[in-house]
């Protein structure tokens, strides 16, 4: 056995390489299901992010069914999500270049069948009896006001695109009954986004299609509706957080009845169309998935008794649930595992992986495994993160040194840290840096009133939670209290920002196309999230001095460590202004600050030159600020007033 060689934290050399996280690694969305075939997305970082629909057939070949130069990606809500349907193998799917919907059949080349406009389409149902899709549509047509959200019906020759539903700001989740005579689907109005309050609506299909008969069926200022599924005998099921939680129920003769009531989280905040926790095996059968604290578990629900019935499985998250006779398809990872598509026999119980997210074996002993912590923060109030500590096989640090720390802040803020297996995490822990992953208040999986610290408090308690995070690792001893850096993508580069420009816990930071003014924010982002701050810090411009307060972009005088800065040019969700004010502060300021944009980038970065050199060069930026050798050969960057 070869004894560990003490190196320095931050001096390890490691096998996941940037190389490695973006060549060989694939990411995995939007499930369909299609007779016995079962159809999945693929982003591709190396088809220069690229989106490809793959089907794995009833023989198990697994063949791309979209060709180059399709991207399978539709940006309504700018986020998108559900971007494809499946009807007798048939593919309808939306083009990301143009926005248009094409049918692809098999062994020809797609065809468009909604003209050349500025609308997107997504969230796509197939209506059998009247031979179209009714899906989501967003329609740009009048770029100086906002854009009309509505749902439509679209004819598969494309002559006709019938309107079925408008009026209100958003619409989601349209779904046919069994006999195609009703239709369900969720609504929610400017300022409240799908989390805090939506409305779930039944209505009558009739012969010419249009819709009659509406009629609410749940939904309040204070409840959140999630997934609204139709059974096999024609019973609406959904999800509601009325209680507080959100858990299953059933409508059903002019009445709503809770099947699950434990403090548990069947939904999901939905930034994407299309998420799907449960599915129905049979009209008495439900496999669905839920968390708690941090873990997702897979469960059989029995719609006739209520009984609730764990599935034993290696995976602790779980989503894009899937289920036929006998059968459930899911994405699942778990802290030693990558994503995959997984299929489960509900007969046999056996678990086969249909597709990885990538291919890459690494040996357990370079992989650090997620503590999950529970520590006090501000007001005595407990928050919740993921703890990753230093972890390979070949090194040791010398005796009474303690590692870096990176603190992540997830983005949304409307979100939550995952428990599966990252490279991107184990990045930074193989090479001996600490991870701490912080589930801040205003995260989901814990509850509406979790969820809800976050209002009125963003840039507060947020900031609040990470601080304490890094000092409670720092009091336990994990941790060196002179090497803490902070790091985070959108919301969460504006939770970083914040850490640095308001709190002095931090030496170092990374924003990843981060929000430094709200203001701007405010007047210059797109209409899914145009009054998402009502909410989380006021109502603008009534509030206005509560967003001056809470932009660090005022405040730069303040902010007195190093900072490196991502952007993409093409952001719509942040535009680059916001980072060039921040980078140009602190520039005339003197405070050192590096500065990466990258062309032809968006929202979260897709293609894997960008997603390398972004790594590499965080890396890169904390060797300077934190004083340690670098174990691989790096591209170095430019660091200003340093």
């Amino acid at each position: 056995m070869i004894k560990p060689e003490v190196v320095s934290y931050g001096s390890w050399r490691s096998p996941i390489t940037t190389d490695l996280i973006t060549a060989r690694t694939i990411g995995l969305g939007q499930i369909a299901l299609d007779g016995e075939d079962i159809y999945w997305n693929e982003l591709r970082p190396s088809e220069q992010g690229r989106n490809v629909v793959v089907c794995r057939g009833a023989n198990g070949e697994i063949s791309d069914i979209t060709p180059t130069p399709f991207n399978v990606r539709t940006r309504v809500h700018e986020y998108g999500g559900s971007s494809f349907l499946v009807v007798d193998g048939t593919v309808y799917f939306s083009n990301f270049i143009d926005q248009r919907l094409y049918r692809q059949d098999t062994d020809t080349q797609p065809q468009a069948i909604t003209p050349s406009a500025a609308t997107r389409y997504a969230d796509g149902i197939f209506d059998r009896q009247h031979n179209r899709i009714i899906c989501v549509s967003e329609d740009h047509t009048d770029a100086a006001n906002e854009a009309i959200n509505t749902l439509v019906g679209v004819e598969l020759d494309g002559h006709k695109i019938q309107v079925l539903v408008s009026g209100n700001d958003f619409y989601a989740s349209p779904r046919l009954s069994p006999d195609g005579l009703r239709l369900a689907w969720l609504t929610w109005n400017h300022p409240n986004m799908p989390w805090d309050s939506t409305e779930l609506w039944v209505g009558e299909l009739k012969a010419d299609g249009s819709l009659g008969n509406t009629q609410k069926i749940a939904g309040d200022l204070d409840e959140s509706i999630f997934q609204p599924e139709w059974s096999p005998d024609g019973k609406l099921y959904f999800v509601s957080d009325r209680t507080g939680w959100w858990n299953i129920y059933r409508w059903q003769d002019e009445n709503v009845e809770a099947l699950t009531q434990i403090k548990a989280e069947f939904g999901q905040p939905q930034w994407n169309f299309g998420m799907s926790t449960y599915a129905f095996e049979s009209a008495n059968r439900i496999i669905c998935t839920y968390t708690q604290q941090g873990i997702w578990y897979l469960a059989s629900l029995d719609t006739v008794t209520g009984q609730l019935e764990l599935i034993n499985t290696p995976y602790t998250a779980i989503s894009s649930l899937h289920a036929t006779s006998n059968q459930v398809v899911f994405r699942g990872s778990s802290p030693t595992e990558l994503a995959a598509i997984i299929r489960l026999d509900l007969t046999t119980k056996k678990l086969e992986v249909l597709r990885r997210s990538s291919d890459v074996t690494i040996d357990a002993g370079y992989l650090s495994l997620p503590e999950a912590i529970e520590y006090e923060t501000a007001d005595g109030k407990t928050a919740h993160a993921l703890f990753y500590s230093p972890q390979n096989l070949d090194y040791i640090a010398p005796a009474g040194e303690k590692p870096p720390l990176i603190v992540n802040s997830h983005g949304g803020p409307t979100a939550a840290t995952s428990s599966s297996l990252s490279f991107s995490v184990q990045y930074w822990t193989s090479r001996g840096i600490a991870v701490l992953d912080v589930n801040y208040g205003g995260s989901t999986g814990y509850g509406r009133e979790y969820r809800q610290r976050l209002d009125g408090q963003w840039g507060i308690v947020d900031v609040d939670d990470c601080v304490f995070g890094a000092r409670y690792l720092v009091e336990r001893g994990d941790v060196d209290g002179d090497r803490l850096a902070i790091s985070g993508g959108s919301a969460g580069g504006y939770t970083t920002l914040c850490a640095l420009t308001f709190r002095d816990t931090f030496k170092a930071g990374a924003s990843y196309y981060g929000v430094s003014d709200l203001e701007a924010l405010v007047r210059d982002t797109h209409k899914f999230e145009s009054r998402y701050l009502d909410r989380l810090v006021g109502a603008y411009p009534q509030q206005r001095q509560i967003y001056q307060e809470r932009s660090p972009i005022n405040f730069s005088d303040r902010l007195a460590c190093p900072v490196i800065f991502f952007q993409g040019l093409e952001d719509r969700v942040v535009p680059p202004n916001q980072t060039e004010a921040m980078v140009a502060a602190l520039r005339t300021k003197g405070v050192p600050v590096a500065y990466l944009p990258f062309e032809a980038e968006e929202h979260g970065f897709r293609k894997a030159p960008n997603i390398k050199r972004s790594l590499s060069a965080e890396l890169y930026f904390y060797s300077r600020i934190f004083d340690f050798e670098i174990a691989e050969s790096i591209e170095p960057v430019v660091i200003e007033n340093f």
